[in-house]
């Protein structure tokens, strides 16, 4: 499988730090984070992404700015999206078609070709023009994942909570886990 990670702006960029951590090795990742992701995970966390995933194999960093990268034709074949977290601006510019970035370029590749699109929203509350943004993506068959917990797996901690979330968008994208305690 070959699938993007996008990262945007909004608080709780280090989740998506985590999400690429788990991902197996047999899943090949082409990360790309906004200004805005890398500016917020160096104020939140003190980390620069270049230098976070020195280490990890299957992944390839893109930058934002560079709308010829791979992932912004259909031809390169990327099989899943998910953007984690998607920002505000970044929900309303995929709702809307703007592809002014390598990440609304991708989003708009995968939307055209029928890809499956995850977006997790960090926000809260949603005020009304989020959830049209949200409702026209919905119809057009992104899957809205905002992180959400599920009480029923017995989280004890914060990285339980984390793994719980990393688990399910694992769970919807078909990347076998067992990161969370499953319903019995």
């Amino acid at each position: 499988m070959k699938l993007t990670v996008a990262i945007t702006g909004a608080s709780g960029a280090s989740l998506a730090l985590k999400f690429v951590d788990n991902i197996p090795e047999n899943v090949e990742v082409f990360l790309v984070a906004s200004k805005s992701a890398k500016i917020a995970l160096k104020l939140e966390e003190n980390i620069s992404i270049s230098n976070y995933f020195k280490s990890k194999k299957n992944l390839t960093i893109l930058n934002d700015s560079d709308i010829s990268a791979s992932i912004a034709s259909g031809s390169f074949g990327i099989d899943k999206m998910i953007i984690l977290p998607c920002s505000m601006n970044t929900l309303a510019k995929c709702s809307i078609g703007i592809s002014d970035s390598l990440i609304t370029r991708a989003f708009t590749v995968m939307l055209k070709q029928k890809k499956d699109i995850i977006i997790a929203p960090r926000e809260m509350p949603y005020n009304t023009i989020i959830l049209e943004n949200m409702l026209k993506l919905s119809q057009l068959g992104v899957i809205i994942a905002p992180p959400s917990l599920g009480y029923y797996s017995s989280q004890q901690t914060l990285e339980d909570m984390e793994y719980f979330l990393i688990g399910k968008w694992f769970d919807l994208l078909g990347i076998d886990n067992n990161l969370y305690k499953r319903w019995e």
